[in-house]
């Protein structure tokens, strides 16, 4: 019974953070506001349950932005590669952070993390993907910035449910 009550615990959370995700991409504000948000959702789903759920939901949404038109056109070959980033970025964070609670290590990993989102991306738009010169502007350092911002964003927000919780 704990393994199902577990399971079902992780699919609720899971739905829950990709809602609010989702709910973020669906106010069409500028990337500057809704990446940071985004990129908060995806380090919080795998910080309250789990690297699995981080990467579930920084795999869904980009299709999901996508098929409901929040992403433009122009950016529809990008989709496997903002996958690959938001699975990079949460599991390159969780691996780093082990779960340990201390501060400097959730800014090393925050920060490798970012590197590591923004390296890919970056690289895309350099060498695989041909897209319009906007678009790969906003695939390369803005990404950085935008998983940092949305780092400190889930860090606050963690802190803050962990006091809630006790």
């Amino acid at each position: 019974m704990k393994g199902y009550s577990g399971w079902v615990r992780w699919l609720t959370r899971t739905a829950v953070l990709l809602a609010l995700t989702l709910a973020v991409q669906f106010l069409g504000l500028p990337q500057w506001f809704t990446g940071p948000l985004v990129n908060a959702f995806l380090l919080l789903a795998s910080s309250i349950s789990g690297v699995s759920s981080g990467v579930v939901v920084g795999l869904l949404t980009p299709w999901i932005a996508l098929l409901r038109g929040i992403l433009p056109p122009p950016l529809a070959p990008m989709v496997p590669f903002i996958m690959l980033g938001n699975a990079l970025l949460v599991i390159i964070f969780s691996l780093v952070r082990r779960k340990k609670e201390v501060l400097w290590l959730s800014v090393v990993a925050l920060v490798l993390a970012a590197l590591g989102k923004y390296l890919l991306l970056s690289q895309a738009v350099r060498y695989l993907v041909e897209v319009p010169p906007r678009v790969a502007q906003a695939m390369q350092v803005p990404q950085f910035f935008t998983a940092l911002g949305g780092g400190a964003i889930a860090l606050f927000i963690e802190r803050g449910l962990r006091k809630a919780l006790k």
